[in-house]
């Protein structure tokens, strides 16, 4: 498996910039998409989840008979490990928590438990409802996990019990299509299902404190192929991220700047 330490340069840390979180009764902060390298990604993964933890490069991808947990090599796109779901059933988000990766399932109510290491099935634990994005969130030992609604489910990281959620909203309006999420520095950040649009959320408030406009990071040959934004990986000790889409031929490595001016 590829490793941090094989490509500490690569990933470094550069300089921090500050983008304050916004109160929550301060208008939501725009942000832009600030380019600082480019990667080849895999055009037939449908990316569901994508996660950064240990030097490894974690990808859960969906659809039916497709869908699959693999390792990836983020310099060249190379997918280093793969295991299969069943033809049956339809990937969807993926977080690491110790030894351990759970991935959920779209509409089949029960996510995997799976051996960090190996990618192998350890267990299987049932929910209801359908399954969106999940991320971990050590410093409040819970799961956050997203069903397409408005609302952020919070769950137990060892046994998947629901503990609680939050509804989140957007200048006082409920905001749905949560896709694909990211837990970093005490913030949930997420995908909207169908937009160039990611956003930042407070988890414990479920404002949406921030909203990035990722739009034009693909050529209009390029987008010609590809599916939706979805796909965010926080890069450990650093203000960057990894972001993608389904079916992209890239994977981009980014910082989320202060938007030069508020869009219309």
């Amino acid at each position: 498996m590829w490793r941090w330490a094989a490509i500490a340069g690569l990933l470094a840390a550069a300089p921090t910039s500050s983008t304050p979180a916004a109160q929550a009764t301060s208008a939501v902060e725009h942000l832009r998409v600030e380019v600082l390298a480019s990667y080849p990604h895999d055009t037939e993964a449908f990316t569901q989840g994508l996660e950064l933890h240990d030097g490894v490069l974690y990808e859960g991808t969906g659809r039916y008979g497709e869908s699959d947990l693999r390792t990836v090599e983020v310099r060249t796109g190379e997918v280093r490990d793969r295991v299969a779901l069943p033809d049956a059933v339809f990937g969807e988000g993926i977080t690491v928590v110790g030894n351990r990766i759970w991935q959920l399932t779209f509409q089949e109510e029960f996510a995997f438990l799976r051996d960090r290491r190996t990618l192998a099935e350890t267990d299987r634990a049932e929910y209801t409802g359908e399954g969106w994005g999940l991320c971990h969130d050590p410093a409040r030992h819970r799961l956050v996990m997203s069903d397409g609604t408005s609302q952020l489910t919070f769950r137990d990281p060892e046994t998947f019990d629901r503990l609680g959620s939050v509804a989140v909203t957007q200048e006082g309006e409920p905001l749905t299509q949560i896709n694909e999420l990211e837990c970093a520095g005490g913030k949930v950040w997420a995908n909207i299902w169908m937009t160039d649009k990611i956003v930042r959320i407070d988890p414990g408030t479920g404002t949406v404190e921030a909203v990035v406009d990722a739009s034009g990071l693909l050529s209009e040959s390029e987008r010609a192929g590809a599916d939706v934004l979805n796909g965010i990986a926080a890069v450990p000790r650093t203000d960057t991220f990894l972001i993608t889409g389904k079916l992209w031929p890239r994977m981009f490595r980014v910082r989320f700047s202060e938007a030069r001016s508020a869009p219309l």
